[in-house]
């Protein structure tokens, strides 16, 4: 019997476990390892609230940690509970599937100011993550600029836009709905260094930003190449163009809020005192080469929350060789050291979508299947089962994660799938049930 340990349970973990499970049908044992007493990550924790149909997915991973030979290991930190080196002791492959969750900082004066956060934290925030439940971000302000130019900042957009109402059938956390709801944002500015042509936003996220009830969304037409560019671009681009382009031939409409796209923008720093108040801007062109560069003329965009969607990177993890340029684990195509591996936006950066992680989780499961011979003999489960005894951890199982599951659905308002619980100690209580 082989022996993996997957440490991560978002959609790179479960993808590997699948792909693992094809390669070595009834000769392997492996356990998704997560700090958290729940599984599913970014699907969980990333996906906005209001996008259930993406959620839907963890479907599939249900079926796959109820494979006899998958285990659930949940509320176990590895680098604090248990060490990789320990786990390589214990198992015939470790893989590494932990994601991106740090933000990248956004590197200008001010951005250590009451009022700037992360997008990480922002949307841990809004969707009951236990390390960002406490966040309270400012939203008393008229204005919010938002700094990045891909589906992550129309997320935070939309979710500051939309009504009570418009959440209905959402699993968004019960403190942020509360207070969304008393927010007095008017003004959601989005900030990005190059054009229109040059965003990283799909089609169906642009679009929906067209229908919100209380939110209108503006561009400036004079931010536009001439129409006939737009043939250049692939299709999907060229959809979401079509987007910005609708947005900028509409109508004025008296709503509540508004959504600026604030393009050849580029933020230099953040004012205020004690907290933001305003971002500095700096008006940009794009060069021959379609890159940034700055005009010199400056401006200032009111917002007393700023929240940063300019990347994210996988936090370095004791032992484990590190590319802190590109925030991830140092690798060759997924192999980081004999019987070490990564995959997902820990093996390559964060990029692609969720389903991006399935080819490679198949393409690392390969690689192990290369690398193991025979049976190693090693204590696999049994072996970690005795550690994390001897060293008083409580492991939450899939069957208690489902306990959770149960508790959290009998909660939920009316319309919701969920009421998360958004603090480990109640997750762990509901577990034991």
């Amino acid at each position: 019997m082989r022996h993996v340990a997957v440490i991560g349970s978002g959609p790179a973990g479960f993808y590997t476990a699948e792909a693992a499970l094809k390669a070595f049908g009834d000769g392997i044992c492996i356990d998704l390892i997560d700090r958290l007493p729940v599984p599913y990550g970014l699907i969980r924790f990333g996906v906005a609230p209001d996008h259930q149909s993406i959620k839907a997915v963890s479907r599939r991973y249900e079926q796959v940690a109820l494979t006899p030979h998958v285990r659930f290991v949940g509320n176990v930190s590895v680098g604090g509970d248990v060490s990789v080196p320990e786990l390589l002791s214990l198992y015939d492959a470790v893989v590494l599937a932990t994601g991106a969750p740090d933000d990248r900082p956004l590197d200008i004066p001010g951005s250590d100011l009451s009022g700037v956060v992360g997008s990480a934290a922002f949307v841990g925030w809004y969707n009951g993550h236990p390390d960002f439940a406490d966040l309270a971000p400012p939203l008393a302000g008229p204005g919010a600029a938002v700094v990045g130019n891909g589906n992550v900042a129309l997320d935070v957009a939309r979710i500051l836009s939309k009504t009570r109402a418009e959440f209905e059938g959402s699993d968004i956390a019960a403190h942020a709905l509360e207070a969304l709801e008393a927010s007095r944002i008017a003004r959601v500015t989005l900030l990005g260094r190059r054009g229109p042509h040059q965003i990283a936003m799909t089609p169906k996220e642009l679009g929906e930003l067209g229908h919100l009830e209380r939110a209108q969304p503006r561009v400036d037409l004079a931010d536009f190449p001439e129409p006939g560019a737009d043939a250049l671009l692939e299709p999907g681009m060229r959809k979401s163009v079509a987007h910005l382009r609708d947005f900028a031939a509409a109508p004025p409409v008296r709503k509540p809020v508004t959504i600026d796209f604030d393009f050849f923008a580029m933020p230099i720093a953040i004012e205020g005192d004690g907290r933001a108040e305003r971002v500095i801007v700096e008006r940009t062109r794009l060069d021959d080469e379609l890159r940034s560069v700055p005009t010199g003329e400056t401006y200032a965009v009111p917002a007393s929350l700023v929240v940063t969607c300019i990347g994210y990177k996988t936090p370095p993890i004791e032992g484990v060789p590190y590319e802190h340029g590109r925030g991830r684990f140092a690798n060759s195509d997924g192999r980081i050291l004999p019987g070490l591996y990564c995959v997902g936006w820990a093996r390559r950066g964060p990029t692609g979508t969720i389903g991006t992680n399935r080819p490679d989780g198949y393409q690392v499961a390969e690689l192990i299947a290369a690398d193991i011979d025979n049976d190693s003999g090693k204590g696999g489960p049994d072996g970690l089962d005795a550690l994390l005894a001897s060293r008083n951890v409580d492991v939450v199982a899939f069957r208690d994660w489902q306990r959770i599951e149960a508790a959290e659905a009998a909660r939920a308002r009316d319309g919701s799938p969920r009421e998360k619980f958004v603090s480990i100690d109640e997750m762990i209580a509901a577990s034991r049930t």
